[in-house]
């Protein structure tokens, strides 16, 4: 299977079940996203020039003092790497393996190290990665913290990169307010909060000089004019993203709760929970079989990711697929 969650196709097909009949709790993505508003048919023809009233809009949402909309951060985590020469880079483990295997890839020196374990490792490199909350654990850094670390990085030319994409629901963790001195750099997401996964557009936050570096790069053209339109309905909706932000609190505790009553001690963040867990692969054997698909972690991590059923029914099946689990363990 694929390393990453959304891949529901290959289920239906290695399971021999219609794709309609899945739950997909795969991917962390807020099932109930964002409603697209109509478009303009202009935004279909027009070539996609960058509005800059979508950056201002994020930088406002995100608290950030500038942002460059990229294809998603997926475009700025294979760009990033190619901005430095050789260095030495610390990703945090287990993380959203994207990082780990782009900066392997253009001659840069990198290791994974253990959350409890970063700040022992942070002189000794140049670019440290985190994700936080961190997927796909949910594990979270106090932003006090990512601030030191890195002002001590910048103080010797190296960056300290923290991939925001499951922070909409905890700001308080967030740093991209910062992101204006050298050094830090802040990615941020539509797709999980706002559920707009298919849109593939995402944010960087930076100090100019590098968001500049990374635009250039990039080219032009790399966000579709639908896509803007939407992110900036979505990013200037306070009522739909207060309402919202509490749904989902409650939900992650819902789901939590549920786990808990089925003997399954997990944590995470609004969106997900994780379970490290022995039989992982029987877990995720158990519910694909009930139409249900999770997100197994075979690596190091070892664990079940769930994200949130859509509705009603789907909680049941849920209850009724742990039910079964606990009855045959």
């Amino acid at each position: 299977m694929l390393e990453h969650g959304g891949n529901l196709r290959q289920a239906a097909q290695a399971f021999n079940r219609p794709l309609a009949d899945w739950i997909d709790l795969s991917t962390g993505i807020n099932p109930h996203g964002y409603p697209a508003p109509a478009l303009d048919p202009q935004a279909y023809h027009r070539l996609p020039e960058t509005d800059p009233a979508l950056a201002l809009a994020a930088a406002a949402y995100y608290h950030a003092p500038l942002m460059l909309a990229v294809a998603g951060t997926q475009a700025a985590i294979q760009a990033l790497p190619r901005l430095r020469s050789p260095s030495r880079v610390v990703v945090a483990a287990p993380s959203y393996a994207e990082h780990a295997q782009h900066w392997a890839l253009h001659g840069h020196s990198m290791r994974q190290v253990p959350y409890a374990e970063l700040d022992a490792a942070l002189d000794q490199c140049d670019v440290m990665v985190v994700c936080n909350p961190n997927n796909p654990t949910g594990a979270t850094l106090d932003a006090a913290v990512l601030i030191d670390w890195a002002a001590r990085l910048a103080a010797r030319g190296g960056w300290l990169l923290v991939d925001e994409a499951f922070g909409d629901t905890v700001p308080q963790l967030s740093v991209a307010a910062h992101s204006g001195q050298p050094g830090l750099i802040v990615l941020c997401s539509v797709g999980k909060f706002f559920g707009l996964a298919g849109l593939r557009l995402g944010f960087v936050a930076a100090h100019p000089t590098l968001l500049a570096a990374l635009a250039d790069l990039l080219g032009p053209w790399g966000v579709s004019g639908p896509a803007q339109t939407i992110a900036y309905a979505a990013l200037t909706d306070l009522g739909w993203q207060s309402a919202m932000r509490t749904q989902l609190v409650a939900s992650g505790k819902r789901l939590q709760s549920l786990l808990a009553h089925h003997h399954i001690e997990a944590n995470g963040c609004a969106l997900f929970q994780w379970w490290p867990e022995a039989r992982a692969t029987a877990f995720w054997q158990h519910m694909a079989e009930r139409g249900i698909w999770v997100r197994l972690f075979r690596a190091a991590a070892g664990g079940i990711r769930l994200g949130l059923p859509p509705d009603e029914t789907s909680w049941r099946r849920l209850a009724q697929a742990l039910e079964e689990w606990n009855a045959n363990a």
